[in-house]
């Protein structure tokens, strides 16, 4: 009897699990027999790696064959394990030494020509085995970045399963092709972008992105969008459709801040598990941007699938933005599955052939027209919805879904001066961006030692009575919620804004102007009249209209 061992790694959601992968040959009828839990896709390895090993110089074994995944109990998918399997067997056989391959830990799947392919989740694969205690990796030739991220890993990329023979049996390692040189695409990479599985979804492509200078007016808004980038706050856009809701929600990605290193793997792990890593860019630096049509399923948007569940679009938009458009006229049912990841950051799936645990902190913007046709508030809109179409409209977003928006911004139409206005731009995203990373460090240096980074991480208790606002500053909202205009949860949130707001100023700590400004935001209802400023006593927009406190920045308030 003859037996040799090595390892790989099982994927269940974007956590891995080492898998032992053990061979066994013994005298018998000449068979291949795959154990410990496999899918339809690693049951046909048993081919893959056949054909793989003759194609590649070695004999394969004419005995019984038995290939073990150990543990048995976890669910096992994917062709990641070919290239395992194939040396355990040529180790069985003895064409390869047992004992250099019990440290290895080897990622890849087989094509029938022996060449090693790519395959997803290759990222969280190694950081498995590294938490393991492996050191040596060996996969395909094109995944080296992305394993390579991993620090204290040394990784050996292969092209082929005749070079891997050839390194582990200290002979000459043959040459092979390498990608193709006439402009077709890599024939190698083609099962890591599957088309309809959301290849791409999510990941800025090229340095080009949308500019806030091309929103036209919407000053309040804009501001509301720079305090959510500031505060990773949840906000609402509400208006008629042509405003700009769309246009303010995707530039709100170019505000956050780039990844920090340990961002950066937590989204490439999610999206190299779901196929969405662009080639060529093994790390992702700069926050996702996840945007599903307003028809997404429940188990698209939250993760699912059949078997063991797969990220959805809130693990997509892990440390990113998730936008839902046309948020009435989604499922409610889909709505409410977000309210759980909103408040702790992940989302729990359970199937019945398992239960996964995937991040999901994200800054969620919705978008809504406030009626079925669009128009109703709108002056001169003609809007001819009945109260009770525009009631059952508003229902679809629920309360308890609501309650956890921090910023809810009514966008009116722009107006015509301001659209036409020729010479005038707007401030840039790169100069918003600029003070909103301000803001961040601001935060961050006050909540050093703490495991929060932004004012939208903070618990309620801890923000109450760690860290005090200015005296009688908290007087309105304190009302609000004796009057039932506010929850518990929603003076807490109007804390965090006003917080945020204070970061933006440049202040210490959040003044009354700060905390009554997060309550409109919060609310819609405005506190003081407008404020009048300079030659002939009035201070206007651009459009015409008068500044009011909830366009006016708080540095700006007196």
């Amino acid at each position: 009897m003859a037996f040799a061992r090595t390892c790989s790694v099982a994927l269940v959601g974007v956590e891995g699990v080492v898998v032992e992968v053990q061979a066994d040959l013994e005298p018998g009828v000449a068979a291949f027999t795959l154990v410990g839990l496999p899918d339809k896709s690693l049951v046909e390895s048993r081919d893959r790696v056949r054909a793989a090993v003759v194609n590649s110089g070695a004999e394969w074994p004419q005995k019984k064959l038995t290939v073990g995944l150990s543990p048995a109990s976890v669910p096992k998918s994917g062709s990641g394990f070919d290239l395992a399997v194939a040396c355990a067997v040529l180790g069985a056989a003895e064409r390869l030494d047992p004992r250099e391959l019990t440290d290895l830990m080897m990622i890849g799947e087989l094509g029938l020509d022996g060449r090693v392919r790519p395959v997803r989740g290759v990222l969280p694969a190694v950081l498995a085995a590294a938490d393991a205690g492996y050191r040596q990796v060996v996969v395909p030739e094109r995944a080296v970045a992305e394993a390579s991220l991993v620090p204290g890993i040394s990784v050996l990329g292969v092209r082929s399963l005749r070079q891997l023979i050839a390194v582990l049996a200290d002979e000459a390692v043959p040459e092979e092709e390498d990608r193709p040189e006439d402009g077709r695409p890599d024939p190698l990479l083609a099962g890591l972008a599957v088309p309809g599985t959301g290849a791409g979804a999510g990941l800025p492509r090229g340095d080009h992105s949308p500019d806030l200078a091309d929103v036209a007016g919407q000053h309040g808004a804009r501001r509301a969008l720079e305090v959510a980038a500031a505060g990773r706050h949840h906000i609402f856009f509400k208006g008629p459709p042509g405003a700009g809701k769309t246009m303010l929600a995707e530039r709100l990605p170019g505000l956050l801040p780039p990844l920090t290193p340990k961002e950066s793997l937590e989204v490439t792990a999610v999206h190299s598990v779901a196929g969405t890593l662009p080639p060529g860019q093994p790390l992702v630096h700069r926050p996702p941007y996840c945007a599903p049509h307003h028809s997404a399923t429940m188990a698209s948007l939250v993760g699912g699938g059949t078997g063991l569940p797969r990220p959805g679009a809130v693990s997509l938009a892990h440390h990113g933005v998730l936008f839902v458009d046309e948020a009435a006229e989604c499922s409610p049912r889909v709505l409410d599955a977000l309210r759980q990841p909103l408040e702790s950051g992940h989302v729990v799936v359970a199937r019945a052939a398992g239960m996964m645990r995937m991040p999901a902190r994200f800054l969620l913007a919705l978008a809504a027209n406030p009626c079925p046709c669009g128009r109703h508030g709108t002056v001169g809109g003609g809007c001819e919805c009945r109260p009770s179409s525009v009631r059952r409209y508003r229902a679809r977003l629920s309360g308890p879904l609501m309650d956890r928006v921090d910023l809810r911004i009514c966008v009116e139409p722009v107006a015509r001066s301001e659209l036409i206005a020729l010479g005038r731009r707007a401030e840039s995203t790169a100069t918003v961006a600029e003070r909103v990373r301000a803001a961040r460090e601001r935060a961050e240096a006050r909540l050093t030692g703490t495991p929060w980074r932004t004012n939208s991480e903070i618990p309620g208790h801890e923000l109450r009575t760690r860290w005090q606002v200015h005296p009688g500053a908290l007087a309105q909202a304190e009302r609000d919620l004796e009057c039932g205009l506010l929850t518990a949860r929603g003076l807490d949130r109007v804390l965090r804004v006003a917080w945020t707001a204070a970061d933006l100023a440049g202040r210490d700590r959040p003044t009354r102007e700060d905390v009554d400004w997060a309550l409109e935001l919060r609310t819609g209802v405005r506190r003081g009249a407008p404020i009048t400023v300079g030659a002939g006593g009035g201070r206007t927009t651009g459009a015409g209209e008068r500044e009011t406190a909830a366009t006016r920045p708080p540095s700006e308030q007196r």
